[in-house]
């Protein structure tokens, strides 16, 4: 049997279900698609969606405490990476359906 999640891994599946909330929002789904497989600074994320900051700062806080991002601190600089690699093959259907890649 071919699945991408063990049905029988409560952990796994509560960490998937969590993780698939957390990018479910519209402009976290924007910002997942802003990061694809790629690192990207908090600025950039910023100018490429088109709020502020601070409405920035929150979503990507949320995704990086359900797991979904990873974060890389360089001088006064954060960035940004998807956490995970099944994600990553998520985030690959998501652009290719909605992201228009």
């Amino acid at each position: 049997m071919n699945s991408l999640i063990d049905i029988q891994d409560d952990a796994l599946i509560e960490q998937t279900s969590r993780a698939m909330k957390a990018m479910s929002h519209p402009l976290r789904l924007k910002i997942v698609c802003v990061l694809g497989d790629k690192e990207v600074s908090v600025q950039d994320i910023v100018e490429q969606v088109g709020t502020t900051q601070s409405n920035i700062s929150q979503h990507l806080a949320l995704m990086r405490e359900k797991g979904v991002l990873r974060t890389r601190k360089d001088a006064n600089r954060v960035y940004y990476r998807v956490g995970d690699l099944r994600t990553l093959e998520v985030i690959g259907m998501l652009r290719d359906v909605f992201c228009g890649f």
